[in-house]
């Protein structure tokens, strides 16, 4: 009976980190993986040992809101990019529905655009929309994930935004401060399990 009942435990706490988008939590180091990028060149986290931070981004080309959001992840990119912090999109979608690399390839971003074919990825960091972002620290122990969610407060209008989360994780991560935004759940598109 006691087996049993640890048995049911295990699985009611199992269950429910699955229900809640499992995968990496915060604190935890993320193990390298390599991805196809749109240029038809395999990319791995590991390529990035010198950023300071990584911050990736599940996004796909057909979701109003990473629409809505692409100018302004852009902006940051560039914004941050001569501080150490390199930006990687990740698109969940391809081999799915229309989503292709041809279609990536055209978006023509300074940064990488990888496709995730069979969600491996996306699945091992709990990403369940698109636009949602993960914000990596690089430490001499590897990749640490430090924030996981939303962008910001508004992802309908840019000039009504009030709280810039991922900005402000950056600037926390970069100044070696504890971050000052627990998760905050991203507002987009579901990704479509397949």
């Amino acid at each position: 009976m006691k087996h049993l009942a640890a048995f049911a435990a295990a699985f009611f706490v199992t269950a429910f980190a699955f229900a809640q988008g499992g995968g990496y939590q915060l604190g935890d180091k993320v193990a390298n993986f390599s991805l196809q990028g749109a240029k038809n060149q395999p990319v791995s986290l590991n390529d990035f040992a010198n950023a300071k931070t990584v911050v990736l981004v599940f996004t796909n080309n057909q979701c109003p809101y990473a629409k809505l959001y692409e100018n302004r992840l852009v902006t940051l990119a560039s914004t941050y990019a001569n501080r150490g912090v390199q930006f990687v999109f990740i698109n969940p979608g391809v081999g799915e529905s229309s989503e292709t690399l041809e279609e990536m390839s055209s978006k023509n971003y300074s940064f990488p655009y990888l496709a995730d074919t069979g969600q491996k990825i996306s699945n091992q960091f709990g990403a369940t929309k698109t636009p949602e972002v993960f914000v990596l620290h690089n430490t001499s122990n590897g990749f640490i994930l430090k924030y996981k969610g939303a962008i910001d407060d508004n992802p309908q209008v840019e000039s009504g935004v009030k709280n810039q989360y991922l900005r402000g994780v950056i600037d926390d991560v970069l100044a070696n401060r504890p971050v000052s935004a627990s998760d905050k759940r991203a507002t987009g598109c579901l990704i479509k399990k397949y």
